[in-house]
């Protein structure tokens, strides 16, 4: 019959033997990945050229400094209206159709391409003129639409008049 194990021994390595071990995966890693490993350095070498790492060096060695001055810059009244102006068009932009806004981005292009096209041509538009230019679809199609809009903004004011009130 077999001998029980009474004892069992573990071998830990060295830390001659670990450094070994360490230094060969990171040597296998590298050669692994040595496309990645070069491309990074490259961009190093670029952001130093530029000076970039050593003002990231001055910012971190100032980081309580400058942490303290981005704080007294966030606490004005004016960066507090621009946050919320600027979580406020998030929003509004969040509510917009995409295909409606483009139509509308697409028309005021045009409508401004035109615009420049009439100002280079310096020409002097008569009252009889403007008053047959209702007439044409594509300016009937405008006004339409901009009383449209003017309409539900009154609506919107007026809302906001009686939620007040």
């Amino acid at each position: 019959m077999a001998k029980a194990i009474k004892q069992i021994r573990k071998e830990t390595p060295n830390r001659q033997e670990e450094q070994s071990k360490a230094i060969t995966d990171i040597m296998a890693a590298l050669a692994d990945n040595k496309e990645a490993i070069m491309a990074t350095i490259g961009i190093v070498k670029q952001l130093h050229e530029m000076g970039v790492l050593n003002a990231l060096n001055g910012l971190l060695e100032k980081r309580v400094d400058v942490g303290v001055i981005a704080v007294q810059q966030l606490n004005q009244p004016n960066m507090h209206n621009t946050i919320k102006n600027g979580m406020n068009t998030f929003n509004f932009l969040g509510q917009l159709n995409p295909d409606q806004l483009q139509t509308i981005l697409k028309g005021v292009s045009h409508g401004l391409e035109k615009s420049a096209e009439n100002i280079d041509k310096n020409e002097k538009v008569s009252l009889w003129k403007l008053g047959n230019s209702i007439r044409n679809p594509e300016i009937r199609t405008s006004l339409t639409t901009m009383l449209g809009f003017l309409e539900g903004m009154g609506e919107a004011f007026q809302g906001d008049k009686r939620e007040l009130h």
